[in-house]
């Protein structure tokens, strides 16, 4: 029961046993008696609040069961027969491409913090990559001639994602004009180094991207995932195949992916009935 788990989730559990011990003895019966009818009833009790926790709750009585059965002091699980209660998944927030221009023309490239952070946003939304990808980039990942770009995602897995050639251009100019103004004589590997040569901090790339949405208008809560979604959309709104923009984002699975194609086909559905006659 309490294998790998943290505190914070033991107590939950623990707090989700209790009031089903509690509510079981208000019947007369306890958990160890309890039968499926009893969950199937308790669990119609609960559905009333959020789905999301009513799934945590049925864990914790799955968890418990499936240790009283180990330990020889049921014979059965009453959970064993009962479904989790379906969660919705929220779609991600994807910007238009107008709010992408207008982000993008947002820092002031007369001046190197702003042509880094141009080059910054442009990179991050040629290429759809996470904020942990992007800090982590180094100098010997960037192929400028071949245009591609090689990212370390999560587990270690490493991808080749196209640079495009406008985003290309910007990371060439950035590394010429920019890039060494920023260090001030320091070195290091890091494509976009912070105070003393260290990568930028997510922290950072956040705040900056937040203060140019507002200096382009955008008022929908942006962070810099927003601009992988915009990616992932953008490139589906004009036909490319749902494999490879699964293969762009490093998902090692199809279906993470496939959240995707109900944003892109809302946002044609939305296109079709403003523009089209009978729409």
């Amino acid at each position: 029961m309490e294998a790998g788990l943290s505190e914070h989730t033991l107590s939950a559990y623990r707090s989700d046993l209790n009031r089903f011990g509690r509510w079981l003895a208000g019947r007369g019966s306890d958990l160890l008696q309890a039968g499926r009818a009893d969950l199937m009833e308790y669990l119609a009790y609960r559905s009333s609040g959020k789905a999301s926790s009513a799934a945590r709750g049925l864990s914790s009585l799955r968890r418990f069961y499936r240790f009283q059965v180990r330990e020889g002091r049921r014979q059965d699980d009453p959970t064993a027969r009962i479904d989790s209660p379906r969660l919705g998944r929220p779609l991600p927030k994807a910007l238009s491409e107008d709010e992408v221009e207008a982000l993008l023309a947002a820092p002031d490239t007369g001046t190197a913090l702003g042509l880094r952070d141009r080059t910054l946003l442009e990179l991050v939304y040629a290429c759809g990559l996470r904020v942990s990808e992007l800090v982590a980039l180094e100098l010997p990942r960037l192929n400028l001639r071949q245009g591609v770009v090689r990212v370390t995602g999560k587990g270690g897995k490493e991808r080749l994602v196209p640079l495009g050639e406008e985003a290309a251009a910007w990371v060439e100019r950035y590394l010429d004009e920019a890039r060494p103004a920023l260090l001030r004589g320091r070195v290091s590997d890091h494509l976009f180094p912070g105070r003393g040569g260290a990568p930028l901090t997510r922290q950072a790339c956040w705040y900056r991207i937040k203060r140019y949405a507002l200096a382009a208008g955008i008022r929908s809560p942006i962070s810099p995932h927003t601009l992988r979604h915009a990616f992932a959309t953008h490139l589906l709104n004009h036909g490319a195949d749902l494999r490879v923009v699964q293969l762009l984002l490093g998902h090692s699975d199809l279906s993470t992916t496939q959240i995707y194609t109900h944003v892109a086909r809302a946002r044609l559905q939305e296109l079709h009935g403003r523009h089209h006659p009978r729409g």
